[in-house]
């Protein structure tokens, strides 16, 4: 091939992509984003080897919706504060999910809601644990995930940072709750529950005893990913929401109830 011929197929290449390209993330494709996530059941997490929850089947969902395909190869499962810091540095990626609160909100683009949730401090039952001011839990030491929301919401109202034990998932924090080596967990209620059952657990070991933030979580795009696919992904939920079956059950609900 002489150099002439060469020259004129790489500027075939550049300006004009091969469907091959597109099929693999190119273009306003929502393959081109890479989703980051955690174990956050029944929301996000691994089983059998495979990635399910509803925030994960309303992300195929949506997908289908908009004419796109995402596989697990778009999907990377990673520590809660590994894949938030992954979202807030590394454009066109997604973290979820994530609760939306006033300090997030201007770190990232948001796109759902996905569900709502309630963000809780629990104790021990019988501990006698009472909190009628926030601030009475700096007399306690209090596990947190490390980056989780609940760990922000408690240095959002006042409780110092030295008053909490960061782990890397709620289960060691409810191990260490059940020992008595700490005294509160502040995380989803939903969630911790579940952890705790799956983990042979008695839900009853434990109770809410203050209600940090009741809200909703959201896939968040980092600041800088194209526009283009936030609005596509947001589109691909909306439908999602508004597709119902012979029964009237929305395809939204339908997901959701799966997982109950």
């Amino acid at each position: 091939m002489n150099s002439l011929s060469l020259s004129v197929m790489l500027v075939i290449l550049i300006f004009f992509p091969t469907s091959s390209s597109l099929a693999h993330g190119e273009g306003d494709d929502l393959g081109r984003l890479v989703f980051l996530t955690e174990e956050y059941p029944p929301a996000n997490f691994m089983k059998n080897g495979e990635l399910v929850g509803y925030s994960v089947d309303l992300l195929h969902a949506a997908a289908k919706e908009v004419g796109d395909n995402l596989d697990s190869g778009h999907m990377v499962l990673q520590t809660w504060s590994d894949a938030y810091r992954s979202a807030l540095t590394s454009t066109n990626s997604v973290v979820f999910s994530t609760t939306r609160t006033e300090h997030r909100e201007e770190l990232f683009q948001w796109v759902g809601p996905i569900a709502d949730v309630k963000v809780v401090v629990m104790a021990r039952n019988g501990s006698n644990i009472q909190v009628n001011n926030p601030i009475d839990m700096a007399k306690y030491k209090i596990g947190v995930v490390k980056d989780d929301i609940g760990e922000q919401l408690l240095l959002d109202i006042g409780v110092p940072r030295a008053a909490m034990l960061e782990a890397s998932d709620v289960v060691v924090l409810a191990e260490l709750l059940t020992k008595k080596r700490i005294d509160l967990i502040a995380y989803s209620e939903r969630t911790a529950y579940w952890y705790a059952s799956q983990a042979g657990m008695n839900s009853e070991l434990f109770k809410p005893i203050y209600t940090l933030k009741e809200g909703h979580t959201y896939y968040a795009f980092n600041k800088d990913s194209d526009p283009i696919l936030v609005k596509k992904l947001q589109l691909g939920i909306d439908r999602v929401k508004e597709k119902t079956n012979e029964n009237g059950v929305s395809q939204y609900q339908a997901i959701l109830d799966k997982y109950r």
